[in-house]
């Protein structure tokens, strides 16, 4: 089983089009590739885990006043939003793009 297990891993690995796949999800090595990891990934989660309760309540209170549809729509999304706090899961990904993003900064390019 473990052999099997290690076989489909080394294929999936030398898969191109998960290599293309996965390519594309890696942020730009620059510093805007860093401050956008940052500012979309790890600053909201803070948020949500500083402040998630009062732009819950805040959001909910907005529904009750909004004259248009669209408005509670959004303000509705925006409360189930911030409904528990942060995720970690986003929080963890931010952050495991950010190490990724350090680790293929400092390997050498060959071209």
């Amino acid at each position: 089983m473990k052999k099997r297990i290690r076989s489909a891993a080394k294929r999936v690995v030398k898969n191109p089009v998960l290599q293309k796949s996965a390519q594309s999800l890696k942020p730009n090595r620059s510093i805007l590739g860093v401050f956008g990891v940052v500012l979309f990934f790890i600053v909201p989660e803070i948020a949500g885990f500083i402040w998630g309760e009062e732009i819950r309540d805040w959001a909910h209170a907005q529904i009750l006043s909004e004259p248009t549809e669209v408005g509670r729509k959004l303000y509705w999304l925006l409360e189930k939003l911030f409904e528990d706090g942060g995720s970690w899961v986003n929080l963890s990904i931010g952050v495991l793009l950010l190490v990724w993003l350090f680790w293929d900064w400092k390997k050498p390019e060959y071209h």
